[in-house]
């Protein structure tokens, strides 16, 4: 199983959304990292086949996917970052109709709800209308009805937002339980989302590809460049000031900040073991 991305563009005017980007995906998990704005959703959407691209294509087992219609359609899941729902609807009911609208057969759909509100905490309100959910539970029913189908290929953008970190955890795991012989590909801004379970990252900027390859690889780019530091809190406004600081504390009077640069920030700064923060707080800082 493989999805191809060849030279894939998205452009609105004279706006380049994605730039001729290029990738394969075989079964496992990919963490789409980014600032916000720098292209993964509509790189999301034009995977789903909902956006039509300017130039290059999609291609799934070496089949354009939009000439592949309902049969790409029947192997996707995907949770949209605002995904659409009818606040009237009970949890259950959304997920019976979201099924419907896959073409799932009415007693497996049933089951498979079943199991997923369980699985994700929310069989206490299936019955509940959605109107009356929070942030958190709303983007864990999203998270349900991505995983309906059973899907070959599932599309999670920027899912854990809204989740607390025990259900990020929860979620997480849920990913790594469900990944094996699919690809998987997670879009998010939050680093620790992707840094414990992608088999590999992609990092995209401004619409661009910048880095792919696993993490341990990727971050070797700024070894040499990661430095801790004990100095003053006054030296540390500076430093604030001056560099990327990827961590600070307070420990016995001293500040403690973790930095990430091309040269030593200080006298007393040493080097340091790189981490996937590192990489993205080098290339996004000053990024939301």
């Amino acid at each position: 199983m493989q999805l191809t991305l060849d030279r894939l563009t998205k452009q609105y005017g004279s706006k380049i959304a994605l730039d001729r980007i290029n990738a394969i995906f075989e079964p496992g998990i990919y963490g789409l990292l980014g600032a916000n704005g720098a292209g993964k959703t509509t790189m999301m959407r034009l995977i789903c086949d909902i956006l039509k691209p300017t130039s290059g294509e999609v291609t799934f087992n070496g089949t354009n996917i939009r000439e592949m219609g309902e049969r790409y359609r029947a192997v996707i899941g995907y949770l949209p970052q605002d995904f659409g729902y009818y606040p009237n609807f009970t949890a259950m009911n959304f997920l019976l109709y979201m099924a419907s609208l896959k073409g799932l057969n009415a007693r497996y759909a049933k089951e498979k709800s079943l199991e997923l509100l369980e699985t994700l905490n929310l069989s206490e309100v299936k019955d509940k209308k959605i109107k009356t959910f929070s942030g958190g539970m709303k983007q864990r029913l999203g998270i349900a009805q991505a995983f309906l189908n059973d899907p070959q290929i599932l599309i999670l953008d920027e899912p854990t937002a809204g989740l607390d970190p025990k259900e990020r955890v929860k979620f997480r795991n849920l990913i790594s339980s469900f990944a094996e012989n699919k690809i998987v590909i997670l879009s998010t801004h939050i680093v620790t989302d992707v840094e414990y379970i992608a088999d590999e990252i992609l990092m995209i900027r401004n619409g661009t590809l910048l880095k792919k390859g696993a993490e341990n690889d990727i971050i070797q780019e700024v070894s040499g460049k990661v430095w801790e530091c004990r100095i003053t809190r006054q030296e540390a406004d500076f430093i604030e000031n001056n560099f990327t600081v990827c961590n600070s504390k307070m420990e016995n009077g001293e500040a403690v900040l973790r930095i990430v640069s091309d040269k030593r920030p200080c006298n007393t700064a040493v080097l340091v073991s790189p981490c996937l923060e590192d990489l993205y707080l080098y290339y996004f800082h000053g990024e939301v």
